[in-house]
C-alpha cells in the first residue's frame, strides 16, 4: 500500500514540519532559523526571480546561488553573502539538490558545511528545521520513525501511532532533509537511508505501508574525516550522494573576511561592539590559526609543528566572538590582544602536553620576533602559555 501522494500521510505534524511562511519568527530568538533571518533577502528574491523552478521549490537554482553568494537585484536590493568561497562549489551543490541525486558536504571542520546546508535548505524549501543531528547514539527511529508507545500499546501499530521523523515529513511533503555529522552516526543506522536515496521509498513494514518520495524531495549531508569518533560510509551509501568538498578559505584575506561578517552578524545578537573596531585582532587571530594550521609562517620561512586541533575558521569565529564579549563587558568596548590571547590559547593547546609544547616554541620563535606583535605576546604569556 502506497501513501505516495498525501502530505498527511504522516500527521500529526511536529515541530518544524509547517511551511516556514505559517511561523511568524520571535524577535527575541538567539539565533533564528535561516528562513527567518533573512525573511526580507528571500522574498525579495522569489518576487524578482522569473526563471525556471524545479517542483516545490521557492526559488529558481540561479536565485539560490545569488543567496548563498550575494549579489545586488535590478531593484537595487542588496543580497548578503552567507558563504564566501568559490562560485563553482556552490552551482555545483545547487544543480545536485535540483536532480535526484543526495548531496553530500564534506570538509574539515569549520568550513561551513552546516552553515551553508541550513542555507541551502532554507533557500530551496523554505524549511531548514527538518534536521537530524548525528551523534554517536542516534536511532535508527531518528532518520526512518518511531513510535508512540502509550498509543501503541493501547491500539497496536496504526498511523496515528506513527511518528515520523524529519526525513519522512520531507519525502511525504517534498522537502529538503537535513544530516548533520553523517559520519558521527553508526554504520548500520548510517545504511537506512539506502532505501531511501535509491527507490524514493520508505517501507513501514508493521503496517504493510510505504511512503514515497514527492517531487520536490532531497536531503543535505554533511561530514568530515577529520575528527575522532567517525564511521567511514559504506560504499553503497555513498554513491548515493554526489560529493562536494568544501575547502579552507584560500587565503588570509578571505579568512578574515569570513571571521569578520559571521561574528558582526552573532555580535548584533548579542549587543557586542561593532567588529571594525577589532579588525587588526581578528587578522593576528587568522594568521596564527593558519600558520599553525599549514605549519609554517605566511611568508614561508620558518617551518612550525601543528597541534592537535584543527584550527579552523568556525573556532576562529568564537575566539574573536569571545573577545568581543571580554571587550564589552569587563573592557572599554574595543577588541584588544588581551581579549583574545585566552581563547587562542584555549583553542590551540588541546592536549596539555603536546600542544603546549608547541605553542610556547610558536610564541617564543615567531610571536616574539614579529613586529608589533609585542602586545599579542604579552598577552598570552599572561594568559598562561
Amino acid at each position: 500500500m502506497s501513501v505516495s501522494a498525501e502530505p498527511t500521510s504522516v500527521e500529526p505534524r511536529r515541530h518544524g514540519s509547517a511551511p516556514a511562511d505559517t511561523r511568524p519568527a520571535r524577535t527575541d530568538t538567539l539565533r533564528p532559523h535561516a528562513e527567518h533571518a533573512f525573511a526580507d533577502e528571500l522574498a525579495a528574491l522569489a518576487a524578482q526571480d522569473d526563471r525556471p523552478r524545479p517542483a516545490r521549490w521557492r526559488l529558481s537554482p540561479w536565485a539560490v546561488a545569488t543567496y548563498l553568494l550575494g549579489g545586488t537585484l535590478p531593484d537595487g536590493t542588496v543580497i548578503t553573502p552567507k558563504y564566501v568561497g568559490p562560485r563553482r562549489v556552490v552551482e555545483v551543490a545547487v544543480t545536485t539538490l535540483a536532480t535526484d541525486r543526495a548531496l553530500l558536504l564534506l570538509g574539515v571542520p569549520g568550513t561551513a558545511k552546516t552553515w551553508v546546508s541550513e542555507h541551502l535548505a532554507a533557500a530551496v524549501s523554505g524549511d531548514s528545521t527538518l534536521l537530524v543531528q548525528g551523534t554517536a547514539g542516534t536511532p535508527e527511529e531518528a532518520i526512518r520513525y518511531g513510535w508512540n508507545y502509550a498509543r501503541l500499546l493501547a491500539h497496536g501499530p496504526s498511523r496515528d501511532a506513527l511518528v515520523p521523523s524529519p526525513v519522512m515529513r520531507a519525502m511525504a511533503e517534498g522537502r529538503t532533509a537535513r544530516v548533520e555529522e553523517l559520519t558521527r552516526i553508526p554504520a548500520d543506522v548510517q545504511d537506512s537511508l539506502i532505501t531511501m536515496l535509491s527507490e524514493k521509498t520508505l517501507p513501514i513494514p508493521e503496517l504493510g505501508q510505504e511512503v514515497q518520495a514527492v517531487r520536490g524531495f532531497n536531503l543535505i549531508a554533511t561530514a568530515n574525516d577529520r575528527d575522532r569518533g567517525v564511521n567511514e560510509l559504506s560504499s553503497a551509501l555513498r554513491r548515493r550522494f554526489n560529493t562536494v568538498v568544501l575547502p579552507l578559505p584560500e587565503t588570509p584575506e578571505a579568512e578574515v573576511d569570513i571571521v569578520t561578517r559571521r561574528v558582526a552578524q552573532i555580535g548584533r545578537s548579542l549587543d557586542l561592539p561593532a567588529v571594525p573596531d577589532g579588525v587588526d585582532e581578528i587578522r593576528r587571530v587568522v594568521t596564527v590559526f593558519r600558520e599553525l594550521r599549514d605549519g609554517v609562517t605566511a611568508d614561508g620561512r620558518t617551518k612550525l609543528k601543528s597541534p592537535s586541533g584543527t584550527l579552523s575558521t568556525a573556532e576562529a569565529i568564537s575566539v574573536v566572538t569571545g573577545g568581543l564579549a571580554l571587550a564589552a563587558h569587563f573592557g572599554d568596548g574595543v577588541l584588544r590582544a588581551g581579549d583574545v590571547a585566552a581563547g587562542v590559547l584555549g583553542a590551540v593547546v588541546r592536549d596539555p602536553g603536546a600542544d603546549r609544547v608547541v605553542w610556547q616554541e610558536y610564541l617564543e620563535t615567531v610571536v616574539r620576533e614579529r613586529d608589533g606583535w609585542s602586545d599579542f605576546y604579552r598577552a598570552c604569556r599572561e594568559a598562561g602559555a
